[in-house]
């Protein structure tokens, strides 16, 4: 049996509570032998997290040391990157952290514009959860959204709220449909390769 633990890195507040439920939900799709705990996420400003050093270099510590005990223990950076390129912006955040902590495996993920972005490309799935329209349809070009959350907002009668309803759309939307996003496949691979393992 695998014990995976995970030490997660998050912008908002709904990260906190969706992330272990993306992370459980694609261990679930692999192996059944499988657990995966957490350490409650740390939550950043994700502009000082990107262009300052040493705040950077505070939370990557603190995470590590929370996942350095754990055989299968890592940390994981959920951001959402607007509109930088995901992949450059993946590969500079990655060689930072393991240049800090190369003893503590770390996996970074960023969601191209943002988390949301997400269940926009798989908005049929989410038909009439959370009081979303039951016909409701994804935007041609979801990525080209540059307010998810107000896309969302403006089909939810109270409008969108993340720590209420990213965890609620995170235990629906369809994966199938959210692999039209580049953002979304890339986060789904390395993270099935990571709890492969």
């Amino acid at each position: 049996m695998s014990d995976f633990f995970v030490a997660p890195i998050v912008e908002g507040h709904g990260e906190v509570q969706a992330l272990p439920i993306l992370l459980q939900r694609i261990l679930d799709e692999l192996r059944a032998d499988a657990t995966i705990r957490f350490n409650p996420a740390l939550r950043v400003k994700v502009g000082s997290f990107l262009n300052d050093q040493e705040y950077f270099a505070k939370h990557l510590e603190l995470a590590a040391r929370k996942a350095k005990p754990h055989a299968k223990g890592f940390v994981l950076i959920l951001l959402d990157c607007e509109d930088q390129c995901p992949a450059q912006l993946g590969r500079s955040l990655a060689a930072k952290a393991v240049q800090l902590r190369s003893d503590v495996p770390s996996l970074v993920v960023l969601a191209y514009r943002e988390y949301e972005t997400w269940f926009l490309a798989a908005a049929r799935s989410l038909r009439g959860v959370g009081d979303l329209p039951a016909d409701l349809e994804p935007p041609p070009a979801p990525e080209m959204i540059r307010d998810a959350k107000g896309w969302l907002g403006d089909r939810l009668p109270g409008g969108y709220n993340p720590p209420n309803h990213q965890p609620i759309f995170t235990r629906k939307f369809a994966f199938d449909e959210a692999a039209s996003i580049p953002s979304f496949t890339r986060m789904r691979e390395r993270l099935r390769g990571l709890l492969a393992t």
